[in-house]
C-alpha cells in the first residue's frame, strides 16, 4: 500500500504526520511511505531524520493583506499544483493526508481531483485557512477539538479522533522521572515553558515569580527559557544579583519534558496543539499563556477549550504581568482539592487513541 502524508510549516502540523506515519509503519511494515513537504519548511529537517522518503513541492503562504508578495504567491501556487501533480502521477498513492500548512493545498487537491481517498487532520480548535478550503474535496475531515466541527462547510465528513501524540508522553515511570529530574515529590512543582522556541513575555512574567520564589522552599520550578532567550535571561539575573538556589532551575531546551509533563503539579505554557494534546494525555494542570501572533490567534481558541472544560487559567499576553502570573500559580498550587479538580478535567480532554482512529479511518478508505 503506498501512503502520501503532507503537512509542514511548523511542528505542529509535522509532528502529528509523523506519528500517522509510525502507526502505519506498525500496522504495515511493507508500507511505501511518502512525504511531501517544502524546501524550507521545518519538515525538510525533521522527516528525513525519521527515515521517510522526502519529496518538495514549490508553494508559499498568501499574505493576509493583497501585495506584491500576494503576486509571488499566486505564482508558487501554480508552481506548486504542477509538482504535485507530477509527484502524485509518478508515486501513484492510495491515499492521501494532510495535517495542515499551506504545503497541503496543492497536494491534497490534486489527489482529490484523480479520484484518490483523502484525509486532512486538523490540530487546532480554530481551523486553518488550508484545511477550511480543502474540506469541500476530502474524503474526511479529523478534528482534535469538537469546538472546530462548526467552522467546516462539510459536517458530515467531520469526525472527532484527537490529536496524536509522542508514546514517550505516556510510557513514564513517574518514580523514576522524580529521581531523574532531581524533584521532591512532596513539594508542588512547576514546569514552565514557551513552546520549544520560548515565549518573550512568559520569560518577563517567570522573571518576577522566581524573584519572588527564590527562597520558597515550598516550591519547586523548573523554567526553560528557549534558547534564543536564555542568554539575556540569565545576564538579567545577574544583573540584579539574583543566586538561584536548588528549588529553582533555568534551562534554554528541555529534552526530558515528557518526564516533566508527567510528575508537575502545574505547567505554565503556550497553547500550541501538540504541548495540550500531551497536556490533557497525562492530565496535569495548566495555566495557559497563548502567543497573540499565531495564525488566526488559533492558540487563544485552543486555550479557550481547555479553560471552559475547567482544566486550566487562561491569561492573555496583554494581561499577562508577573504580579498576576506569581497570584495565579500559588492560587492554584496552594488548593489541593483545585488542583485535583483540574487534573481530573484536564484528563477527560486527553484522547490517548488517536493515532490508532486515524489509521483506523484511513484503512477504512483504503480497503
Amino acid at each position: 500500500m503506498k501512503y502520501l502524508i503532507t503537512g509542514g510549516g511548523t511542528g505542529g502540523h509535522i509532528y502529528p504526520a509523523l506519528a500517522i506515519a509510525w502507526e502505519i509503519k506498525n500496522r504495515d511494515k511493507e508500507a511505501n511511505i511518502l512525504y511531501v513537504g517544502t524546501e524550507m519548511g521545518l519538515e525538510s529537517e525533521l522527516v528525513p531524520k525519521e527515515g521517510f522518503d522526502f519529496k518538495t513541492i514549490r508553494v508559499m503562504g498568501m499574505p493576509r493583506k493583497i501585495n506584491l508578495d500576494s503576486f509571488k504567491a499566486i505564482k508558487e501556487l501554480f508552481l506548486g499544483l504542477a509538482d504535485a501533480k507530477k509527484i502524485i502521477n509518478e508515486f501513484n498513492p492510495d491515499i492521501v493526508i494532510g495535517t495542515g500548512g499551506y504545503v497541503c493545498g496543492p497536494v491534497v487537491y490534486i489527489a482529490s481531483k484523480n479520484k484518490i481517498p483523502t484525509i486532512i487532520h486538523e490540530q487546532n480548535a480554530f481551523p486553518g485557512i488550508t484545511n477550511k478550503i480543502l474540506a469541500r474535496y476530502v474524503d474526511k475531515v479529523l478534528i482534535t477539538f469538537e469546538e472546530s466541527k462548526k467552522y467546516f462547510k462539510y459536517p458530515e465528513k467531520v469526525i472527532l479522533t484527537g490529536n496524536p501524540i509522542r508514546k514517550s508522553i505516556i510510557d513514564i515511570d513517574k518514580k523514576q522521572a522524580y529521581m531523574d529530574l532531581g524533584i521532591n515529590p512532596n513539594i508542588p512543582f512547576i514546569l514552565s515553558f514557551g513552546g520549544s522556541g520560548g515565549q518573550k513575555k512568559l520569560n518577563d512574567a517567570m522573571f518576577h515569580v522566581i524573584k519572588k520564589n527564590i527562597s520558597n522552599e515550598n516550591l519547586q520550578i523548573i523554567h526553560v527559557t528557549g534558547k534564543r532567550f536564555y542568554d539575556g535571561f540569565m545576564e538579567k539575573l545577574k544583573e540584579e544579583k539574583l543566586d538561584i538556589k536548588h528549588n529553582i532551575r533555568i534551562l534554554p531546551y528541555f529534552y526530558d519534558i515528557p518526564k516533566g509533563l508527567n510528575i508537575a503539579n502545574l505547567v505554565i505554557t503556550s497553547a500550541g496543539a501538540i504541548t495540550l494534546a500531551e497536556i490533557s494525555a497525562v492530565g496535569v494542570p495548566s495555566i495557559l499563556i497563548p502567543k497573540g501572533y499565531t495564525a488566526e490567534n488559533h492558540q487563544e481558541y485552543n486555550a479557550k477549550v481547555f479553560k471552559e472544560k475547567g482544566a486550566a487559567y487562561l491569561i492573555l499576553e496583554k494581561g499577562l504581568t508577573g504580579e498576576v502570573l506569581n497570584e495565579t500559580i500559588h492560587m492554584i498550587v496552594m488548593d489541593k482539592d483545585k488542583l485535583i479538580d483540574m487534573s481530573k478535567k484536564s484528563k477527560a480532554l486527553g484522547k490517548l487513541d488517536a493515532v490508532d482512529r486515524i489509521v483506523n479511518i484511513i484503512d477504512g478508505l483504503t480497503k
